[in-house]
């Protein structure tokens, strides 16, 4: 199988969210990644795109998320591209240690780290890029 490529970009709105879950979904379906793997991909979508959105652009509407889909014989994988500053992935408090656990924000890495079977971040002179990826 050639590899697939499927590519959107949409401005930083908090209200596109459901839209690209289901771009995504379909896209994930028609390509048969396993039933199995679609909530924690479905769940890692919404947790990428808020990153890209609400870390990554802050909300600027003047801002867009670039989504990459990429399908290989192997591997189901994801890009979200903004246009924000980056962080330190590593700075990132552990939302599983006791004076985290109760927070109401901060897990959204460490659940992509769970449902996926890849998370990168690649960090550019205009945006970060976090792929997520799983299996075929």
């Amino acid at each position: 199988m050639k590899e697939k490529i499927y590519k959107k970009e949409i401005p930083t709105d908090p209200e596109l969210m459901p839209e690209v879950d289901d771009y995504i979904m379909d896209i994930a379906r028609e390509y048969k990644v396993e039933e199995s793997k679609f909530n924690g991909l479905s769940l890692s979508v919404a947790e990428a795109l808020a990153n890209s959105i609400f870390h990554g652009n802050k909300t600027d509407p003047g801002k867009i998320v670039t989504i990459t889909v990429s399908i290989t014989e192997t591997e189901f994988s994801v890009s979200f591209r903004d246009q924000g500053a980056g962080f330190d992935p590593d700075s990132v408090p552990d939302p599983t240690t006791p004076e985290n656990i109760m927070k109401d924000h901060g897990r959204g890495i460490h659940i992509m780290k769970t449902y996926m079977d890849r998370v990168q971040f690649v960090f550019h002179d205009n945006g970060t890029e976090l792929i997520i990826a799983v299996d075929r």
